[in-house]
């Protein structure tokens, strides 16, 4: 069953949900997913639907041009739209930390995503071997200050040659430039523990040892230029007691970023991230 996905947000006003299942129902369309919010502080609605092409009477490569010209002009829309036949291709980025990357591509293999991953880019040479492992071409960009530059503008050719659509940052130890955020807006996917900006370092978890805290947690976010403070997709908690050790506080926060980053994944390729400003609106 091929579909289409649209996502929009627009001022809100009487008759836009109207308009637009009307537009699907008149050309023959089978709507099967069907979600809205209005923010009324900012008055501003959401909606994401999906329906089914199979019967649909515009041609699947004008339904964009159609829509733009109709209702997006109309209302004052901002849109995205997206077909269930065409994959997306995520590129992951690792350093030497390899559970998010197992997580990640347990998950691909086991066919629960939607998703191409033709390649996995790396500052350290160290998880080719996970690399190989599950048949992936592994690419080795050691990262200088002096060479940082031309090796993000050698990475950006590779995506670019091999139509990656986005980013994720299985604890890729790097901060990534202003351009390259710029070629990819909202469509590089980070992780991190949720103890910033209290236990910043190479070592937050003894640290947060050592002041006994009693929650940890990951948050899984697109990237921005303000670093960690792009907009929220993912967040989750483990409970911490005084019998948890350091390593204890390490294993439960890591199986909280692979949970989380997948989750935030899985969200993106299905489609049902909108962000406004430096916010996300999560369709269920």
């Amino acid at each position: 069953m091929q579909t289409a996905k649209l996502l929009l947000y627009c001022p809100d006003r009487p008759g836009i949900l109207a308009e637009v299942t009307d537009f699907i129902t008149v050309n023959k369309g089978n709507i099967i997913y069907l979600d809205q919010h209005v923010d009324h502080v900012e008055n501003i609605f959401f909606m994401r639907i999906e329906w089914e092409l199979d019967n649909f009477l515009v041609p699947q490569e004008k339904i964009e041009d159609y829509f733009a010209t109709l209702y997006a002009q109309k209302y004052g829309m901002s849109f995205r739209l997206y077909f269930s036949d065409k994959k997306p291709r995520m590129a992951i980025f690792v350093s030497k930390m390899s559970h998010c990357l197992y997580d990640l591509l347990a998950r691909y293999t086991a066919g629960e995503w939607n998703v191409d991953i033709p390649l996995i880019i790396s500052n350290h040479s160290d998880l080719e071997h996970v690399a190989r492992r599950f048949d992936i071409p592994f690419h080795y960009f050691p990262v200088r200050r002096e060479t940082k530059e031309v090796q993000e503008q050698q990475e950006m050719a590779l995506l670019a040659a091999k139509g990656i659509n986005f980013i994720v940052l299985a604890r890729y130890m790097q901060v990534v430039s202003e351009q390259f955020i710029a070629a990819y807006p909202n469509r590089i996917i980070n992780i991190h523990h949720s103890f910033l900006p209290a236990f910043v370092g190479a070592k937050p978890y003894h640290a947060a040892f050592e002041r006994g805290v009693k929650i940890i947690g990951a948050t899984s976010h697109y990237v921005t230029t303000e670093l960690d403070a792009g907009p929220i997709i993912e967040q989750d908690v483990a409970r911490i007691t005084h019998k948890d050790d350091v390593q204890d506080l390490v294993n439960k926060g890591k199986d909280l970023e692979k949970i989380v980053l997948s989750r935030a994944v899985r969200k993106h390729i299905e489609r049902k991230v909108l962000v406004y400003k430096n916010k996300t609106v999560i369709f269920n």
